[in-house]
């Protein structure tokens, strides 16, 4: 007998979006889509097109190396969050706020915002700084406000498990102090419970 809610599940089609000058944002959104494909959704992992003049990317080793390590991940496109009815959105945090590359590729969305094809979607945020208090709080929140002028239907992750505690207390969305030495383990699980969480709600709406 088919098993009910793993044939919901297929029904998720979330896109993961991310911008990572580092790799944090990248890491996180792959630890994300391997989550929500063990939870039966359909997965595209998607970066936001570099703004940044490519003669500053180079002048930094680091930033050249991520640049380098995501060269076969697809580009973001508007056709992309068209396809999906979930969204996830991974951003570093600049200023209290989303990177520019993300919030210029939602710019990019006054398309589907204005026929509609945002709406109803789900949509969560996660997001890292380089410290616990560097606005990871007030960029997943604006992230939100953002989706709520398209209609979507916000899953954040709330204190619906105990990780979200083990991993700092954000209701927000998973956030991450990016210190170069890669997600910890309360870390990722946190960011999997979230994107658990994203694909079990959205094969609810289905």
């Amino acid at each position: 007998m088919t098993n009910p809610s793993a044939t919901d599940s297929k029904a998720v089609k979330l896109a993961i979006v991310y911008y990572s000058t580092y790799g944090t944002n990248h890491a996180m959104a792959n630890e994300a889509a391997e989550a929500a494909r063990a939870a039966g959704a359909e997965v595209r992992v998607l970066k936001v097109q570099e703004t940044a003049p490519q003669d500053v990317v180079n002048g930094q080793d680091a930033w050249k190396a991520q640049q380098e390590r995501s060269a076969n991940v697809p580009t973001a496109s508007p056709e992309d969050l068209e396809w999906a009815n979930a969204i996830l959105i991974s951003s570093p945090t600049r200023f209290g706020g989303a990177a520019s590359q993300v919030r210029t590729f939602i710019d990019t969305l006054g398309g589907l915002w204005g026929t509609g094809k945002l709406a109803d979607k789900t949509f969560s945020a996660m997001t890292s700084a380089q410290n616990a208090n560097g606005g990871q709080e007030t960029t997943s929140q604006t992230l939100y406000i953002t989706a709520m002028h398209w209609g979507a239907i916000l899953v954040p992750p709330g204190y619906t498990d105990p990780v979200i505690f083990a991993s700092g207390g954000n209701p927000y969305g998973a956030s991450v102090s990016a210190t170069g030495e890669g997600l910890s383990d309360t870390d990722k699980a946190s960011i999997r419970h979230q994107a658990k969480r994203q694909v079990e709600i959205t094969a609810k709406l289905q």
